[in-house]
C-alpha cells in the first residue's frame, strides 16, 4: 500500500489522512477510539506505515464478510 516505505516508517495524522482521503479529524477520532492501530509519542499520535496496511486489509475483509 504504502510505497517506497521501510517496515518501521512512522506517519503523523496528516500523512495517514492524505492517503487514506479522509480527514486529520477523522484519523485523530479513530486513533483515540483505538479503531485504527497508533500510539502516542509526547502527546502527539503517530502511525507504523505497516500497522496501517494491515488495519486496511483487515478493513477489506470485513466489508467482504458482511456482503
Amino acid at each position: 500500500m504504502f510505497n517506497n516505505t521501510s517496515e518501521s516508517e512512522i506517519l503523523t495524522i496528516k500523512e495517514v489522512a492524505e492517503f487514506l482521503k479522509v480527514t486529520e479529524r477523522t484519523i485523530y477520532r479513530l486513533a483515540a477510539a483505538k479503531q485504527i492501530p497508533a500510539f502516542k509519542v509526547g502527546g502527539t499520535w503517530r502511525f507504523r506505515a505497516t500497522d496501517i496496511d494491515g488495519w486496511i486489509a483487515d478493513q477489506s475483509k470485513k466489508a467482504e464478510n458482511t456482503d
